[in-house]
């Protein structure tokens, strides 16, 4: 299984982002998966990749030409895809996962959450969506979420394919769980 993880490109100002990120890291290469994420070195993008691959994992990194050297892509993976723009990007990290995971970070984090929850929505794919709730993090979202739905604007069942939780090895299984065989 391929897990696509969104992600911050900076560290943020909490030392539970980073362990969390780490040991996400570590636990998709003890279950066998591959990672597959946006190719950066620096911040949290860079410490998961490197947490993976310190547990023998497969990493792949997708980056547009114009973020090379903006994010400073990872020269240690073990496939770095070069793109030409972030629709590439985006559409080439979907390509190669099985199911995705949101982690803190900042706007592109979040639009490229929204971004592929939405295609679920329009049929466009089947796969799991889950966000990693580190520290609360995302605890505001997923409340005003909450709130869509009960103002008429989002379906339930529409919100609970976004599952969340805080623990790692759960959410995991919840994503394997959900995964729908490829035909």
């Amino acid at each position: 299984m391929q897990i696509c993880v969104y992600l911050g490109s900076r560290e943020g100002n909490d030392d539970r982002f980073a362990a969390a990120t780490e040991a996400l890291g570590a636990a998709i290469a003890r279950r066998g998966w591959g990672l597959v994420y946006g190719g950066a070195r620096n911040g949290l993008m860079g410490r998961l990749a490197n947490a993976c691959l310190a547990e023998g994992g497969e990493v792949i990194g997708v980056m547009p030409e114009h973020l090379v050297q903006r994010e400073v892509s990872h020269h240690g993976l073990t496939r770095l895809i070069r793109v030409d723009n972030m629709h590439e990007r985006k559409a080439a990290m979907a390509a190669h996962a099985d199911a995705f995971i949101a982690l803190p970070g900042g706007i592109g984090t979040l639009e490229e959450l929204f971004e592929i929850w939405t295609w679920r929505y329009l049929d466009l794919h089947h796969k799991p969506i889950g966000v990693l709730n580190v520290a609360d993090f995302y605890s505001p979202l997923l409340t005003f979420l909450d709130t869509t739905v009960e103002h008429g604007f989002l379906d339930a069942s529409t919100r609970r394919a976004l599952v969340a939780d805080a623990d790692i090895e759960r959410l995991l299984d919840r994503l394997a769980a959900d995964r729908v065989p490829a035909a």
